[in-house]
């Protein structure tokens, strides 16, 4: 029965790839503020961003590419699937024109949309991750790391000091199915 609750909520946080502090803190966006190092005007500038720059490149690229914009404190990362360079440049060239975006981390695949399947083994990693990181004892909070996953490699963004970002490196790399992992941090010292 308890494997089968870690499951279901690895399920869920996996669904949820950017919104561990609310689901672990149970409370709603009073919580996500309070245990988040960003300010409550970054953290809807974030959210901004990430609508913003989809919009566009729905509005351009449609069904031709599968693409995730991840904000953290006005720092974008791009992942998904594009069909050639030029695509993957231009991507980036609308996400750097957005009004607060301080830096874009370009992390694109020139290569065909990822299936189903393929976006479900990356839900799984990223639940496995962050299941991880609620039960580390090594002196960082897991809601102040924002974990994505694309084609096995695992992003992982936030404001942290250097020893937690190493710490959660080590937790991440060790998980499994997990192929490479991208420090995208924002460090406090």
């Amino acid at each position: 029965m308890r494997y089968l609750n870690y499951l279901l909520l690895a399920i869920v946080l996996g669904a949820m790839q950017g919104c561990f502090p609310i689901v672990a803190a149970g409370v709603g966006a009073g919580a996500l503020m309070s245990s988040d190092r960003r300010t409550a005007g970054i953290i809807l500038e974030d959210q901004n961003i990430e609508n913003k720059a989809l919009n566009q490149i729905t509005l351009q690229y449609k069904d031709t590419v599968y693409v995730n914009v991840t904000s953290f404190n006005r720092r974008v990362l791009i992942t998904g699937q594009v069909p050639n360079e030029t695509v993957k440049s231009n991507i980036e060239k609308i996400v750097s024109s957005l009004t607060n975006v301080k830096a874009v981390n370009n992390e694109l695949q020139i290569s065909s949309l990822a299936d189903l399947s393929w976006r479900s083994n990356d839900a799984l990693i990223t639940s496995n991750v962050k299941l991880r990181f609620i039960n580390n004892s090594r002196g960082f909070h897991a809601d102040h790391i924002k974990v994505i996953t694309e084609n096995s490699s695992v992003f992982l963004m936030g404001l942290v000091y250097h020893k937690e970002a190493e710490a959660a490196a080590d937790i991440a790399s060790g998980s499994r199915s997990v192929e490479r992992v991208v420090k995208v941090f924002e460090y406090l010292d």
